[in-house]
């Protein structure tokens, strides 16, 4: 069975929009008739950008940085009059070693783009999704629900996105819903090169993602909110 969704007249900021999920996401909303707000420090001509420039309204600013925050979200909103719906994409993964090997600088870049930009974007945009009785949909992550070997700070970032979202749904109940994803292996460019022996087969493809935050965004859930929702098929 096939599914339409029509966000004509709405509008979406998505955060980290240049990456694979950000792109997918933006690319979606776009073709359900949505005015996307695209954001992120990378800009879409930049080498390692996935973004479409030609489907979107860009600004580029750094999320974890609460003046461009700030100036994004009053740009949009200037721009457009209203602000529906919140993506926060951005985010990234390290790991690969044990927490007493672990730099500090390590934990401050972790938190501080997984987590910071989430809390700093939900907080200014919610003003104005109140107005509009819109929602927010932040990635989690698979493994943000128990500990593991060598990741333990990303792993502890993305629970931290699952509480923040479990927490804006309790303040905001009746008015804004926020919810999350938890994806594990995404199909990404990058994760096929970093492993290229993997079974690829198995991981979950950016738009099938991008179809989850159009329905936690949509009146199909207009009952859900403070969700976590598992986004990882077989990976």
């Amino acid at each position: 069975m096939s599914v339409e969704f029509d966000f004509s007249e709405e509008v979406v900021l998505v955060t980290g929009a240049s990456g694979a999920l950000g792109s997918a996401v933006a690319e979606a909303f776009a073709d359900a008739g949505a005015t996307v707000c695209a954001a992120d420090v990378r800009a879409p001509d930049d080498e390692d950008a996935l973004l479409d420039p030609e489907t979107v309204e860009f600004y580029e600013g750094d999320f974890t940085d609460e003046s461009d925050v700030r100036e994004t979200i009053d740009a949009v909103v200037g721009a457009h009059g209203r602000l529906d719906y919140l993506c926060n994409v951005a985010g990234t993964w390290r790991g690969g070693d044990p927490v007493d090997e672990t730099d500090a600088d390590q934990f401050d870049m972790l938190f501080d783009v997984n987590l910071k930009t989430a809390f700093l974007a939900s907080k200014h945009a919610l003003p104005h999704l109140r107005e509009t009785e819109g929602a927010i949909v932040s990635v989690s992550a698979r493994s943000s629900l128990e500990g593991g070997e060598g990741d333990a700070l990303y792993r502890a970032s993305k629970a931290g996105v699952r509480l923040l979202t479990e927490s804006i749904a309790e303040e905001n109940r009746g008015t804004v819903r926020a919810n999350a994803v938890m994806p594990s292996v995404i199909d990404t460019p990058a994760n096929r090169e970093m492993m290229p022996d993997s079974d690829h087969s198995k991981w979950v493809d950016p738009a099938d993602i991008a179809a989850t935050f159009m329905a936690l965004c949509s009146e199909a859930t207009s009952v859900t909110s403070g969700a976590a929702v598992p986004v990882y098929g077989e990976a």
